[in-house]
């Protein structure tokens, strides 16, 4: 189904904007690559990683804030679920040369220092990136045993102008209706906190993050609370406004989706910025730091993310 984009201009005038596919793989490739925050918190290392010759290698991979690899497919044409066991062979190979991987990582001057891939037992996710994903693919990506996200983006033009749509395929809650498969992967609750964090600090991270998750209740900002190993997200759709990350085994802070400047425009002060994930970071010293006394920050965030 074709969609059609206006853009209403602040003269009121109301343009419209012409779908512009990309011309070739290599294009939408190269897009994604130099605009890495398309996909949210993911350190890309390298392109069209190819090894000794053989199939089998994605075409780009990366490391994500939680440590993970990353292994991401892009096509510029409509995909369907055949995709499926052509992302599970690249997984395998991430799976089965991690030095490979780590390689690449080391070879990186501007890696996050926040970041920790345990190359022992690395985990992997996969990311389907293509115009359009038809919803077929949907179903069996529930199947596999890996996370997978599915990403469409599609670009519009007038002039010099560009649109970039960005829409995550997620999968329907059909729990009442059906049984899920359990995958084995890891639930990110208070006892996984404790296991790999101190458990005094995950105590205390975890009523920061219910603090924080009512204080967005309360002020009905559509975000979604999201846990993952190196943090508590609060999403609009794919991407983060805020939420609260671990910055060691006993400290946390919260972060910030904002630029610098708009950052240090703001009360209180930041701790320090971090330009690898464009968030200001406030770290948080337990029973003295409030929630409420960030609000103007978290607002702020949000707008920006979704007005």
């Amino acid at each position: 189904m074709a969609a059609n984009l206006f853009w209403k201009q602040p003269s009121g005038d109301v343009r419209t904007m012409l779908a512009s596919p990309f011309g070739t793989e290599s294009d939408f490739e190269k897009m994604v690559f130099e605009n890495a925050g398309l996909l949210s918190d993911i350190f890309l290392l390298k392109r069209q990683v190819r090894g000794g010759g053989k199939k089998g290698i994605p075409d780009i991979i990366g490391i994500d804030s939680d440590g993970k690899v990353c292994i991401i497919e892009m096509k510029n044409v409509p995909v369907d679920a055949s995709i499926i066991p052509q992302v599970l062979e690249y997984a395998f190979w991430a799976e089965s040369n991690p030095d490979a991987i780590k390689s690449l990582w080391l070879e990186c001057k501007d890696r996050p220092d926040n970041v920790a891939p345990n190359w022992d037992n690395l985990e992997v996710r996969i990311l389907i990136v293509a115009p359009t994903i038809l919803h077929s693919t949907i179903g069996l990506v529930g199947k596999i045993n890996y996370p997978v996200d599915l990403i469409e983006i599609k670009r519009w033009v007038d002039g010099k102008n560009v649109i970039l749509v960005v829409n995550k395929l997620e999968e329907e809650d059909n729990s009442k209706s059906k049984p899920r498969t359990t995958k084995g992967l890891p639930v990110y609750d208070l006892e996984f906190y404790k296991a790999e964090r101190n458990p005094k600090s995950a105590v205390l991270f975890m009523q920061y993050a219910r603090d924080l998750d009512a204080l967005v209740k309360k002020n009905r900002w559509s975000l979604e609370m999201k846990f993952n190993g190196q943090y508590c997200g609060f999403k609009a759709g794919f991407f983060n406004a805020f939420g609260i990350q671990w910055v060691g085994t006993r400290t946390f802070a919260f972060f910030v989706k904002l630029s610098e400047s708009e950052a240090k425009a703001l009360e209180p002060p930041m701790t320090r910025y971090e330009p690898m994930w464009k968030q200001a970071t406030y770290f948080i010293e337990p029973g003295k730091t409030k929630v409420a006394d960030y609000i103007s920050v978290f607002e702020t965030a949000y707008k920006k993310l979704t007005c």
